[in-house]
């Protein structure tokens, strides 16, 4: 028997996501992004692109956005559910990996293994990016923002928050 329970597809989806974020819950955007919008239509792509703002925005980790989506879906039983199941087998596979990870400090396997991380996360981190800008960017001036942030941000030293605060007044008047 199917259960079509909203708590246990985020129990059963966040937990498996867990273990595969390499590199934190950003990197696991594209396919929340996927769960959420396009699969179970929980939300649009604009709700989506708000809760991640309001996640990168408030103090704290990043997967915030995680406790948004469930509480969103399911109220406080979601954000908890969402929550704990996207943090815990993470906390629990972490520490015995740790402990592993320390007995083999020199081994040839480990070093390959951690220097193929680093591309791996970065590509996570990238595909994240393409989807949250895919889902903000519905105009061409939105789009040409992020452009230039991006660009701001990988060619100069300029903060990028500047940007971020320019496209906030450019859309509080209303032109995006």
């Amino acid at each position: 028997m199917k259960d079509d329970s909203p708590l246990v597809t985020l129990a059963t989806h966040f937990a498996l996501l867990s273990l595969f974020a390499v590199g934190g819950a950003n990197a696991a955007m594209p396919e929340m992004h996927r769960m959420a919008v396009d699969v179970q239509g929980w939300m649009t792509d604009r709700q989506f692109a708000d809760m991640f703002a309001i996640s990168q925005l408030s103090p704290g980790p990043n997967v915030i956005i995680v406790t948004l989506i469930g509480f969103h879906v399911a109220g406080i039983a979601g954000a908890l559910v969402a929550t704990i199941a996207m943090t815990g087998p993470t906390c629990l596979v972490a520490f015995w990996v740790a402990r592993l990870w320390d007995r083999f400090k020199d081994a040839p396997w480990r070093i390959a293994i951690q220097s193929g991380l680093v591309p791996v996360s970065i590509g996570l981190m990238a595909a994240s990016a393409y989807i949250i800008a895919g889902a903000a960017d519905k105009t061409l001036a939105a789009a040409l923002i992020t452009a230039a942030t991006a660009a701001a941000g990988y060619f100069t030293r300029i903060n990028p928050l500047w940007l971020f605060a320019l496209a906030g007044a450019l859309g509080l008047a209303g032109y995006l």
